[in-house]
């Protein structure tokens, strides 16, 4: 099966060994976006991805397509500008009681003036299965948020189930606006997959414990199955990690994962990927919990990728040793 994700994305350049970002003279490059980072988990489990951006013929988009086309990620209905950048973002690692910060250098990116006529969406969902992506798009510009729009609507008339993971990015716009561009895309989403800080930030959904919230959202808004992300954080280095889901009033909730935490940029990612690939084979529970493996492994991993493969997470799904070395 075939999904396809649409979004940005950006070079990542991170100081190595704590270093702060004003101190360094080294940055290590990289490359992530979120629904990038979807496509390349799922093809790792084993499924063929397509990501839908822009990127400008530089060198700077072309390293990009590289790390792409690396990931094994279908890039045909990549989108090139003639010119243009590639939006930047920089990591800086903390420690206990230091957190982790992230700094973008992101506007005027060519994925921010993608538009809905940039990219024949009846072609890009010919034969595919399943449509992702998320509330971080539709914040790079009106013209991106256009887009989302148009791609949500033929997916649906092309017949493929649609994900979306709401993803609030405080620094890209406010809750107010959030709520009112990505309500009207909420009728063509089958699977909502949030936090409990993004529904109520983004919907005013606040309820005493994390499958209420789930219930509330899937009756206001029609959603097939709405997926929780459950963090707790006793330090930066150290976090628990579940996760949960609602469908039909049926609760599913997975057992936490202590993490020890090398990079936890794109752990949701790496949940939604687990979790798409679990719902395409038609298990509920067991999309909640591939979702919540993959995402427990992605934190020991450098980068925005989860480099999991499915033999790793089947083992750690089976109970398998997680404190002994593999030989």
């Amino acid at each position: 099966m075939r999904i396809v994700t649409l979004g940005e994305a950006m070079i990542r350049l991170s100081p190595p060994d704590h270093v702060r970002i004003e101190q360094t003279s080294v940055f290590e490059v990289q490359v992530g976006g979120a629904e990038l980072n979807v496509a390349a988990g799922v093809v790792r489990m084993g499924y063929t991805a397509e990501w839908i951006s822009a990127l400008p013929q530089t060198p700077l988009g072309r390293l990009v397509h590289n790390a792409v086309r690396r990931l094994g990620v279908g890039t045909s209905f990549l989108v090139w500008k003639p010119a243009g950048r590639v939006g930047l973002y920089f990591i800086e690692h903390g420690a206990s009681p230091r957190p982790s910060r992230v700094v973008y250098d992101r506007a005027g990116s060519c994925a921010s003036m993608l538009g809905p006529a940039d990219v024949d969406w009846a072609k890009a969902f010919a034969g595919a299965a399943l449509f992702h992506t998320s509330g971080i798009t539709p914040a790079l510009s009106d013209s991106a948020a256009q887009a989302v729009g148009a791609a949500l609507k033929a997916a649906k008339e092309a017949g493929l189930s649609v994900t979306y993971d709401l993803n609030y990015r405080g620094n890209l716009w406010p809750p107010e606006k959030a709520r009112r561009v990505q309500e009207p895309f909420m009728q063509y989403v089958d699977v909502l997959i949030t936090s409990e800080a993004c529904a109520e930030v983004v919907f005013g959904v606040r309820e005493a414990v994390p499958a209420a919230a789930a219930r509330r959202l899937a009756e206001r808004y029609g959603f097939e199955v709405v997926a929780v992300t459950l963090r707790e954080a006793p330090s930066v280095l150290r976090n628990r990690v579940s996760a949960m889901a609602f469908a039909g009033g049926q609760i599913i909730q997975d057992d936490w994962y202590e993490v020890e935490i090398v990079d936890r940029v794109g752990a949701g990612d790496a949940f939604t990927a687990g979790f798409i690939c679990g719902y395409l084979e038609g298990d509920l529970e067991r999309a909640v919990r591939l979702g919540n493996a993959m995402c427990a492994l992605k934190h020991t991993m450098v980068g925005d990728m989860c480099w999991a493969e499915r033999e790793e997470v089947e083992q750690l799904l089976a109970g398998g040793s997680r404190f002994t070395i593999t030989r």
